[in-house]
């Protein structure tokens, strides 16, 4: 494979991996190919050999495959953000489901067959309320990181997004790339409330202010300075999933964020705890279980929570890491019937791990953005002691690979 022509090859795609890249062999190469739809014959470029795997791009559709559409965005394939784009709606919910599958059976080693749901998103495009744009301010380009690399991909126009960030993004065009900013601007971040849309830092008119967002019973207070899910019409579901029918007296909501899951746990526990390593996040998170609280009522058998007397439980908010907060207290707690984990993409350290089956919860919901790390996770607990009861999928994140997975276990040594 010399010259860039030894170099191009047809293949045939077989399958979506996690990731994404579409699984083909040929010249005894296995070549994961970007950009690609399950049953596409194409002919490949291998950008890149490592021992016996290649990297490859398409550089011509010979044969679409029957699931493969027109991606509609003039940027699709030079803008980093949508990559199934290529893909018909029901095979970008079919893949994912695949994709959980694979990682769970191959890395978690799940080997009795599992049912799993998937959620659609009600809305396949417009659906992002929340936005990170990269800023190159000597070539005054606005956008997304081009597909591997950390060039901006300049953007007018979005179709992921929701209209009332489509129109932020057009004043920031219009008012800040006319009149570069300094070289210390670098990305920018927007948030969509009930009320307005907050932008960090406060540019071109728009302010890093304090939105709110009603989801199901609970309001929730973020700015564009810490984390909130992108897909608000999922939001309610996947709560009620995470939670199912889970009552009792403790309950630990780790990497709590801005208590997404703190709020709706404390009408259900008598005692919450959320633990944020994110500053800013978790002052949130207090503001939320404060405003919370001050429309709650505090009386009825707080033992009864079924009966639905119970209206508002104990919460502390905690500032930390989750492998240190648990490593310094997972021993001075009794029994914990409840734990809900939301880590980020990269999943749980080792000792958050060993701190969480120090406390021997009764029942654990891991919210994962990413299945391959959720395998990664449950593959240890599962180990410990706990078996896995469901894994249920939503589309948080349609026109890409990602996929939120609520996994379901409970302790069978208990």
């Amino acid at each position: 494979m010399g010259d860039a022509k030894a170099r191009e090859l047809e293949v045939k795609i077989e399958r979506l991996l996690p990731g994404g890249v579409g699984l083909a062999h040929a010249d005894d190469l296995t070549l994961f190919v970007s950009l690609a739809a399950p049953g596409d014959i194409l002919r490949v470029r291998i950008d890149r050999v490592k021992g016996k795997i290649g990297f490859a791009s398409v550089v011509e559709v010979l044969q679409p495959a029957p699931v493969r559409v027109e991606p509609p965005c003039p940027y699709f394939g030079r803008c980093g953000g949508c990559d199934f784009q290529q893909l018909t709606y029901q095979a970008q919910l079919d893949a994912k489901v695949q994709i959980i599958r694979d990682c769970l059976h191959r890395i978690a080693k799940v080997e009795a067959p599992l049912d799993i749901t998937m959620h659609a998103s009600p809305s396949e495009w417009h659906y992002r309320a929340r936005a990170n744009w990269q800023v190159d301010s000597a070539n005054k380009l606005l956008g997304y990181f081009e597909r591997g690399s950390n060039r901006v991909c300049d953007v007018e126009y979005c179709a992921v997004l929701v209209p009332e960030l489509q129109e932020v993004l057009e004043q920031l065009r219009h008012e800040i790339l006319a009149d570069a900013p300094g070289e210390q601007l670098r990305d920018i971040d927007a948030v969509v409330g009930d009320e307005g849309v907050s932008v960090a830092p406060p540019l071109a008119g728009f302010k890093t202010n304090i939105v709110s967002r009603r989801i199901g019973n609970e309001t929730y207070y973020v700015s564009a300075e810490a984390f909130f899910q992108v897909n608000y019409e999922l939001l309610a579901a996947l709560i009620a999933e995470a939670l199912g029918d889970a009552t009792g007296k403790t309950a630990m909501d780790l990497y709590c964020g801005v208590g997404l899951f703190t709020l709706p746990l404390a009408h259900r526990f008598e005692q919450v705890i959320g633990v944020e390593a994110h500053p800013r996040a978790a002052n949130f998170a207090r503001r939320n279980v404060e405003s919370a609280e001050r429309g709650s009522s505090t009386t009825g058998d707080p033992t009864n929570a079924a009966s639905g007397n119970v209206r508002w439980g104990t919460v502390q908010i905690v500032t930390a890491r989750v492998g240190d907060w648990l490593g310094q207290h997972s021993d001075s707690f009794g029994s914990v019937d409840f734990l809900l984990l939301d880590p980020p993409r990269t999943g749980c350290e080792n000792r958050d791990i060993a701190g969480i089956l120090a406390l021997h919860p009764a029942q654990i919901a891991y919210v994962s953005c990413d299945p391959a790390t959720l395998a990664r996770d449950l593959k240890k607990l599962i180990a410990a002691g706990y078996s896995l009861d469901s894994a249920v999928a939503f589309d948080m994140f349609p026109q890409t690979h990602h996929v939120e997975t609520v996994a379901r276990l409970s302790n069978t040594r208990n």
